[in-house]
């Protein structure tokens, strides 16, 4: 009966690791990435009050939610105790950055804070192209002679709390809000004359990603059926011997 009850645990234990190896191989979805600012950089989205602009510092950009053609990207202090901003992102394809983490920014007069503009994760060779609101994105457009991608919805750009799930009614607005893109001369276009997404190949190469992790879950599997089998002959061979 011992035999038999240490061979039920063992196939116990082997299900419940099966279901918890693909969770712990899995975390990486969030591309977290630390930045150092060297000088104050201006951001869009919905920011804590008083951090429209962050000074100097070092900061941690992570995904907070992401889909095929949108993401929800925020940043947090050195560590990572305090969500400053959460922003909405569009994958760009016709931005071109090196195989290394790169930050880009919209140049702005001189003594004006430069204007965050995208975000590039390393092995990806598209950028994630900021999403501003529109008479921001009219303003940056002008100065910097290039398209801004902008959303017209008004959404609360301050909050007091910081903004924690997926599921908040902010983060829903800003995963369904229609985007444009303005020009340097005021005319407002659709997304795709300035957005490229990315190939089709690349979003299949990541989706491949997590099978592979998961790749010894039939082995765990048998090896748990194995188990109590064995436990299931030795009771009945551990019964012919009474």
């Amino acid at each position: 009966m011992k035999l038999f009850k240490a061979a039920t645990t063992m196939c116990f234990t082997a299900l419940i690791g099966a279901v918890l190896i693909p969770s712990a191989q899995a975390d990486d979805w969030n591309r977290k990435t630390v930045i150092a600012f060297s000088a104050p950089v201006e951001i869009p989205g919905v920011h804590l009050a008083g951090w429209g602009v962050l000074p100097a510092g070092t900061y941690v950009f992570k995904i907070l939610d992401s889909q095929s053609d949108r993401h929800i990207v925020q940043i947090f202090n050195r560590d990572e105790t305090t969500i400053y901003a959460t922003i909405l992102a569009i994958p760009n394809y016709r931005l071109k950055a090196t195989d290394k983490t790169v930050m880009t920014f919209r140049e702005r007069p001189a003594g004006e804070p430069e204007a965050l503009r995208a975000w590039f994760y390393p092995g990806r060779n598209w950028g994630d192209e900021f999403v501003y609101p529109k008479a921001k994105a009219m303003e940056l457009a002008k100065t910097t002679n290039t398209p801004v991608l902008f959303t017209a919805v008004e959404i609360p750009l301050e909050v007091t709390e910081p903004i924690k799930s997926a599921d908040a009614p902010v983060v829903v607005e800003l995963k369904q809000a229609p985007i444009m893109a303005i020009q340097p001369t005021g005319e407002e276009v659709q997304l795709a004359e300035v957005v490229t997404p990315p190939p089709a190949e690349t979003e299949v190469a990541m989706a491949t990603e997590l099978p592979a992790t998961a790749s010894t879950l039939p082995l765990i599997s048998l090896f748990g059926l194995m188990a109590l089998g064995a436990a299931f002959a030795i009771r009945g061979f551990a019964k012919r011997l009474q």
